[in-house]
């Protein structure tokens, strides 16, 4: 087993570039992180990486042994799927990624519930808005809530996530009731935008009669935090484009209500993603569809 954690820090190292990086990835020190590498240049008889203090690159040995290295991880990881598969038993741990609203109003609530009925199944649940890339910080699976761009992950269409665009009462009282898409921009409505570093302009996309159609709007607060948009929407700030199961408890009570519903937001696409070698592992599509029906049940109530 000390070979093949060898094998898995080498991989890791060498898909993030960084010690450090992989030794967090691994649950591990630095240290160890390079001591790992060090044990396995020495049964190999050749160094893997040149290092400097500043930076770490492979050698041409270390691009030549990752692509088998690769496989005989895929391998052992297959090997383990199908005795899994054999013992009706899954077992393991899950590094699973989801946005922060998805994650903790439809996916956080049903972890213990899973966890009681596989208790052979650890998960690790890490919720960001942010774009993660599922590759090179190790995860097994990540839920992805907007538009899908092409990419090597797997992905299994969960189902079509209804959106909405409201406001307060307080902030329609003062600014007025947009109708439309239109309205947004031509009046200079204060919309409240989720945004990363490096983000230019935002735009939101909305059914038109003549068609789907992207609106540049604009508006004094930005987050990276879609909680903290609902929270000064709610506040009378702005308005906001959201999943419609995220604010639903809010259109019921009145706190906030639809806006611009001439041209209502394109539904956002609910998916999983997953490595390809990954596709086969069973606790993995276990879980999908363990959270998927309840996904579908909470958006069917909303």
């Amino acid at each position: 087993m000390a070979y093949l954690s060898n094998l898995r820090m080498f991989v890791r190292v060498y898909e993030l570039g960084s010690m450090s990086a992989a030794a967090r990835d691994q649950r591990t020190s630095p240290a160890v992180a390079s001591s790992r590498v060090a044990e396995l240049e020495k049964h190999l008889g050749a160094r893997l990486f040149n290092r400097t203090t500043r930076s770490l690159q492979p050698t041409s040995n270390g691009r030549l042994f990752y692509e088998g290295a690769q496989r005989v991880l895929d391998a052992v990881q297959d090997a383990e799927a199908a005795l899994t598969h054999a013992s009706a038993q899954p077992r393991g741990t899950l590094f699973v990624a989801a946005p922060l609203g998805l994650g903790r109003r439809l996916i956080a609530p049903h972890v213990p519930v899973f966890k009681d009925e596989h208790p052979q199944i650890d998960l690790r649940l890490r919720l960001s808005d942010r774009k993660v890339d599922v590759t090179a910080e190790g995860l097994d699976l990540a839920f992805h809530l907007g538009t899908l761009e092409d990419s090597g992950l797997k992905m299994r269409v969960l189902a079509d996530c209804p959106r909405v665009l409201c406001a307060s009462p307080d902030y329609v009282a003062r600014r007025g009731m947009p109708r439309d898409g239109a309205a947004l921009v031509a009046d200079r409505h204060d919309c409240l935008t989720l945004r990363f570093p490096g983000a230019t302009e935002f735009q939101w996309a909305l059914q038109t009669p003549d068609g789907p159609k992207r609106f540049k709007i604009s508006g004094p607060f930005e987050s990276d935090d879609g909680d903290v948009l609902t929270g000064w929407a709610l506040d009378g700030r702005g308005i906001i484009l959201k999943p419609r199961f995220e604010v639903a408890e809010h259109l019921a009570s009145g706190a906030l209500v639809p806006v611009a519903t001439d041209t209502p937001p394109l539904p956002a696409t609910l998916a999983a993603l997953t490595p390809h070698r990954r596709l086969r592992d069973p606790k993995v599509m276990l879980f999908v569809d363990f959270i998927a029906t309840r996904m579908r049940a909470a958006m069917a109530e909303t």
